[in-house]
């Protein structure tokens, strides 16, 4: 990621360098719209709506794999909560069966250390 970043980065400056050593007036015409300005305003409106497409490409991706990695971290915590209920289950079931109001607390929470106080 880190690498993709630097050569952005690179690719970037060398289209500023480009922009800035390319000054002369030009027209440009796209179907009815005829703009006329230097070549380093119309190079930099070339650059700036690449950019804007791209990152409107990219934005649905990435609002999915946000919610996709929300709920996963939901998942993670209600399974780690079943294993832990599990983990004491059978820690308890060990030493003498559960009784009903021990199952009960253990699935309010409670652990093993704290129902011997």
């Amino acid at each position: 990621m880190v690498i993709l970043f630097i050569l952005g980065l690179l690719l970037g400056a060398a289209a500023v360098i480009f922009i800035v050593q390319n000054i002369a007036p030009i027209t440009v015409t796209f179907f009815a719209w005829q703009l006329t300005g230097s070549l380093a305003v119309i190079l930099m409106l070339a650059l700036l709506s690449g950019v804007l497409i791209t990152l409107l490409l990219i934005l649905p991706e990435s609002i999915g794999n946000f919610l996709k990695y929300r709920n996963l971290k939901k998942e993670v915590v209600r399974l780690e909560e079943d294993l832990r209920k599990q983990k004491e289950l059978t820690h308890f079931a060990h030493k003498t069966p559960p009784t009903s109001e021990d199952i009960t607390a253990i699935e309010r929470g409670a652990t093993t250390e704290n129902q011997s106080l």
